[in-house]
């Protein structure tokens, strides 16, 4: 087994272990209602409702958010992290493909 093969194998193995993922980004909002005499609506010291927590993300071109409870917000991070991993996985995995093709003769630099 070559070098860039031994590569390649190491990776998949770390996307194989990687768990549940999700893409994008998580924030936290804070909303104002309608109800005219709510505490969101104080001129003074208005108090709007929340957190609430968002997550945005693109998936087939098109934009969508997920709202996550607060008790559901660990496991959220946690897998945005693991997004962030998978892709940073997949880009050395193209690398280290086109290293071995290059390799194999496949492919010439010009």
């Amino acid at each position: 087994m070559t070098q860039q093969e031994w590569n390649i194998k190491l990776i998949k193995d770390s996307l194989q272990r990687l768990g549940p993922f999700l893409p994008g980004s998580i924030s936290r909002q804070y909303n104002v209602c309608g109800n005219p005499n709510c505490r969101c609506k104080d001129p003074k010291k208005p108090k709007r409702h929340g957190p609430y927590y968002q997550l945005s993300f693109t998936a087939n071109g098109r934009s969508s958010t997920l709202f996550i409870k607060k008790d559901e917000l660990a496991e959220a991070r946690l897998r945005v992290r693991r997004f962030r991993r998978f892709k940073l996985l997949n880009a050395k995995l193209l690398q280290a493909c086109l290293e071995l093709a290059r390799k194999q003769g496949l492919s010439t630099q010009a």
